[in-house]
């Protein structure tokens, strides 16, 4: 018999129907030479502190770090989980062959390869890899099984991941608990501190300080209305600098100028072309649901995860924006399966389709390609569900449109000494552009291009009047009076974007690409780590933005070690998790950074003393002079030892 194993009942009972095991069992499917089970998500867990040392069991700094000499599992959940591994195990212990079914990814192989060691599975495992659920994906998996050990470095990936946040989370937790933490027993609160957790927290704590600390200044801008048109004055200056400090100078720039004609030096046109929207990865999709409709992270993802149960999307966890080559032959009749719900597909049929590197890129692709429609029926979806489809469609649908062409213009200027300038912007031909516009009878959504930004304040390039080189005129100087504004607090799309590239601001769509490899976390999990932080209460939320709480800014300033706080740090950890997912990076070389990492940041609680609680007073703080430690009290009459 072979068994086959899911990664929740809804995948395994398809997966039955498409292999012709109809006959339903307790905990499984039954026929045609198959049994087909399921896990709930993860069945087997690393073990608890105390479950391999008894002198574990009490949070003492004593015995930190906490370093396992053999890391160990158990099935973790409530009688429900129990009673399904006791059916899974009873049916591999009779198999004649396994197929790991499982989610089509790191975390997903890492579950269900706990799952086998914890029900002693003997027998051969084989892998189903398929990007979507349809039975045509799932069919031509079946054809096309690998051997789990063509995973290997997959699953080590995925347990170096599941080891370092356990090693770094719970010997950091408990460090900074036992010494930072204020109350005893179970008044304490738990500073709860973790890999990618910390440093994204981090970031937000950082731009709030950055906005509260922000001092504005008052410049002012030099512009002039031509033929209405206003030109904007090119007067140099020193990076970071601005040209006109005061009023009175720029008034004087004014009065020197107004009685003079502006003059037209020159008018420069030159045609451009607009790519269309990259197909979606999932960070892109979270950050675009968020701009567009409000929607965290985790519900996109939910929403996302949904759609690819329903078989109406490829798989959504993935971190790459193209496909590759065996898709496009497929192409046509995916877009043929969505014409009746897209009008714009139209065009499409019956046509030779474009084969852009933009989109098709096999370097680009390692075990999944970027979100598109699957072609089936996208019927039975919720009013959400639809907004999130709409937008992985049209984004699929205009990667085949032609390129938007548009006519860039600039035109220079001067009056006396001073230099003038203005550009304009016409579409000539909108290409894909025609996928988007808002009259379109089934969606009103407009594309997202590498040029969206958070920033409203930005004037809008338009079409400008027919200048001519030579032509000279009379105009009217005026002055702007501009405020410097701080950075914007964060928003769940923003911060998705900086977890990507580590923190850093990228705009370029290509470098952003060639960055995702060092940002914080993956795909799958950032929405959970995003969630976490507003559980315990490190973020809030105020309308879109996301501000710090006292509770996450006390934590971030409690925390000495800069590897906890960095985003490139834990960024370069990212880059070697996928090393070993390559087999590039050694799993037993890594595991001993982790052990060298945690045992440093133990000791660096241990050794130092700032934020303490005075113990002579028991109600200040211990601080840091230059020198020396003291009492937070001391100016009040605290006796601490080593007071200043």
């Amino acid at each position: 018999m072979i068994v086959c194993v899911a990664e929740k009942p809804s995948v395994g009972e398809y997966i039955a129907r498409v292999l012709g095991a109809n006959q339903r069992k307790n905990g499984y499917f039954e026929g045609n030479g198959y049994q087909v089970t399921w896990t709930f998500g993860h069945l087997c867990a690393l073990l608890d502190p105390q479950e391999y040392s008894e002198q574990w069991k009490g949070w003492n700094l004593s015995t930190l770090p906490m370093i396992p000499a053999r890391f160990a599992i158990k099935v973790s959940g409530d009688e429900g989980v129990h009673k399904q591994f006791n059916v899974i195990k009873s049916l591999i212990e009779q198999a004649d062959e396994v197929i790991n079914c499982g989610d089509a990814g790191q975390e997903g192989e890492l579950i269900q390869r706990w799952v086998y060691q914890q029900a002693g599975c003997k027998c051969p495992v084989k892998r189903l890899w398929v990007s979507s659920l349809t039975e045509e994906a799932i069919r031509e998996g079946f054809q096309a099984l690998k051997d789990q050990s063509e995973y290997q470095h997959l699953y080590e990936a995925g347990m170096m991941r599941a080891i370092g946040d356990w090693l770094l989370g719970m010997n950091a937790t408990r460090a900074y608990t036992i010494r930072y933490a204020r109350g005893t027993g179970k008044d304490r609160q738990v500073l709860s501190v973790g890999r990618v957790q910390t440093p994204t927290l981090a970031l937000v704590v950082k731009r709030q300080a950055e906005i509260e600390n922000f001092v504005p200044r008052t410049y002012w801008e030099l512009k002039t209305n031509y033929r209405d048109t206003l030109f904007s004055a090119q007067i140099p200056v020193e990076e970071g600098e601005y040209a006109i400090t005061s009023e009175e100078q720029g008034q004087a720039l004014v009065d020197s100028i107004k009685d003079l004609p502006l003059t037209i030096t020159s008018v420069e046109k030159k045609k451009g072309a607009e790519f269309a929207p990259k197909l979606y990865d999932l960070t892109s999709l979270q950050v675009d649901c968020n701009k567009k409709y409000s929607f965290s992270a985790e519900q996109t993802l939910q929403l996302i995860q949904s759609l690819y149960e329903k078989r109406v999307t490829t798989y959504p966890r993935v971190d790459t924006t193209y496909l590759s080559d065996d898709i496009y032959p497929k192409v046509p009749n995916t877009l043929a399966g969505i014409k009746d719900y897209y009008p714009q597909v139209a065009p499409l049929l019956g046509t030779k389709l474009p084969k852009s590197k933009k989109v098709f890129d096999n370097k680009k692709v390692t075990d999944h390609h970027a979100i598109i429609p699957t072609g089936m029926r996208p019927e039975a979806l919720t009013a959400d569900e639809k907004k999130v489809y709409d937008l992985v469609a049209l984004h699929f649908i205009a990667a085949f449109y032609p390129e938007c062409e548009v006519s860039n213009t600039t035109v220079l200027a001067k009056a006396g000494e001073i230099d003038f300038k203005v550009t304009g912007r016409e579409v000539l031909k909108p290409g894909w552009r025609a996928v988007f516009e808002k009259d379109n009878q089934n969606t009103q959504n407009t594309p997202s291009t590498p040029n969206d930004s958070d920033d409203d304040s930005s004037e809008e390039t338009k079409s400008l009047p027919a200048f001519v080189k030579g032509e000279s005129g009379a105009h009217e100087p005026l002055l702007k009076e501009k405020t410097t504004t701080p950075p914007k607090y964060y928003t769940e799309a923003t911060l998705l974007r900086a977890m990507e590239t580590a923190g850093k601001t990228v705009e370029n769509d290509e470098l952003r690409e060639a960055m995702k490899e060092n940002g914080i976390g993956r795909p799958s999990t950032r929405a959970a780590i995003i969630e976490k932080l507003y559980q315990r209460k490190y973020i809030v939320k105020q309308g879109k933005s996301m501000r710090a709480t006292e509770t996450g800014i006390n934590l971030i300033h409690t925390i000495i070690s800069p590897l906890l706080k960095s985003a490139e740090l834990t960024g370069l950890w990212e880059k070697k998790l996928r090393e070993i997912e390559r087999g590039e990076y050694q799993a037993q070389d890594f595991l001993t950074e982790l052990k060298e990492m945690t045992s440093g940041v133990v000791r660096d609680v241990k050794t130092n003393k700032a934020g303490m609680l005075c113990p002579v007073c028991r109600q200040g703080l211990i601080i840091r002079g230059n020198t020396r430690y003291g009492c937070s009290r001391w100016r009040e009459g605290c006796t601490y030892a080593e007071a200043f």
